[in-house]
């Protein structure tokens, strides 16, 4: 059974930094992607950045640069790192998995996944001022 715990998010003014970490079990990451997507009012959920079980990282455009995802296999968690934070960045993020080779794992440039995922966290609020 996979479970997908989130931590971490919060209020934060513009320009300031964010960590989200993500507590995966059930499964290993020996064949499994792992991923961040958010949602805001209104909108619909979109990918932000994904790694393989390689450790190797997709990001969508509006985040490149500023946020760098990461995965602790040891500890079988995800984190996502969240720099220079803008306003519109403000949503609910998600801790998501799929179980599939690497070319699947990955978030397109506009923010699309290549393949959907099939494991969601709880989300955790982002609020940028």
């Amino acid at each position: 059974h996979v479970q997908l715990v989130e931590s971490g998010g919060g209020l934060v003014q513009a320009g300031g930094s964010l960590r989200l970490s993500c507590a995966a079990s059930g499964f290993t990451s020996t064949n499994y992607c792992m991923g961040r997507f958010r949602q805001a009012p209104g909108k619909e959920r979109e990918g932000v950045a994904a790694i393989d079980n390689a450790g190797r990282s997709s990001y969508a455009d509006f985040v490149t640069r500023r946020f760098t995802i990461s995965r602790d296999t040891a500890e079988n968690a995800l984190h996502l790192e969240m720099n220079m934070l803008k306003p519109e960045d403000t949503a609910k993020y998600y801790c998501a998995a799929r179980k599939g080779p690497a070319w699947s794992c990955g978030i397109q440039a506009q923010g699309a996944p290549e393949m959907e995922y099939d494991h969601w966290g709880q989300g955790t609020q982002v609020t940028v001022s």
